[in-house]
């Protein structure tokens, strides 16, 4: 008699959490989906007042108005890949060494440099942008996709090291030694052993690194003076403020499908590794 009452109720409860679920990613899809069907408008619709919501015909004249705009969308897209990838392979090294190095070794002050890392997550992002901007000066860095990198690495290091840490120290010390014992050596240990293990974690940090340098704004206008080293978030901006105040918004919408295409892509292929490293990294403090 009590079984029923039960299963009528875990059916009602699973019924609300999909329905409520469908509802709150079809608020979030609908913005998406409104730029995807107006980038392939054409010019006239997509400037058209008040906006229709399916192109009459579909047109990649937006597209096309991209490829001549500045140094061109290639050039813009080349910047935006150049930099996610010296960032991603920069942070996912730097935070893999230094938290294998937090977790499984004891030094004069390990714990005083382990909070100083995690200080930088107290400091104004935008504060220490002009001490930066002088010391990529000094380093003649300035002006250039490297320098900018260095810059976004250093800001992705407290969360990809504490991260790390705790995902190397989930992991018993006991499959290590047994690799010791057998004579491998720390760097062996780590490469065979330990980041095999401690994957969710590496594609977590890595994630969130692409992420953070693919959607950074402030820093490529601040670091970056020539528009041919421009980032396409830059871009985009650019072409928002539009030729004597006129936007274009085929072409702006047509620049987001192309800002949001590849984040979009890289999140669904890695996201069951991002949520385990994430649960990883949160099973120690």
């Amino acid at each position: 008699m009590t079984a029923r009452p039960f299963r009528f109720r875990a059916a009602v409860s699973g019924t609300t959490y999909h329905l409520f679920s469908g509802v709150l990613a079809a608020i979030f899809l609908l913005p998406l989906i409104w730029v995807a069907l107006n980038s392939v408008k054409s010019p006239e619709e997509a400037n058209q007042q008040p906006p229709t919501w399916f192109p009459r015909s579909l047109s990649l004249d937006s597209f096309r108005e991209l490829a001549t705009y500045g140094e061109g969308i290639g050039v813009y897209l080349t910047n935006s890949l150049v930099l996610c990838l010296l960032v991603v392979a920069g942070s996912t090294i730097v935070c893999v060494l230094a938290g294998y190095g937090f977790a499984r070794f004891e030094f004069r002050g390990k714990k005083l440099l382990f909070g100083a890392t995690l200080l930088i997550l107290m400091v104004p992002y935008a504060t220490i942008l002009l001490p930066l901007y002088i010391v990529l000066g000094w380093l003649q860095l300035t002006d250039t996709v490297f320098g900018l990198s260095l810059v976004l690495i250093m800001f992705q290091l407290p969360f990809g090291v504490f991260l790390m840490r705790n995902s190397f120290e989930s992991i018993p010390r006991e499959l290590e030694e047994a690799a010791l014992v057998d004579g491998c050596g720390n760097t062996q240990a780590l490469r065979h052993i330990s980041l095999r293990l401690v994957a969710p974690g590496v594609v977590t940090v890595a994630l969130f690194s692409f992420i953070a340098s693919w959607n950074e704004f402030l820093a490529p206008l601040i670091f970056l003076n020539d528009g041919a080293q421009y980032t396409l978030p830059v871009m985009l901006v650019s072409l928002q403020s539009g030729a004597y105040g006129v936007v274009d918004y085929g072409a702006l919408q047509a620049g987001v499908v192309l800002a949001v295409g590849p984040v979009l892509i890289v999140y669904l292929l890695l996201q069951r590794y991002y949520v385990a490293g994430l649960i990883n990294g949160a099973l120690r403090g």
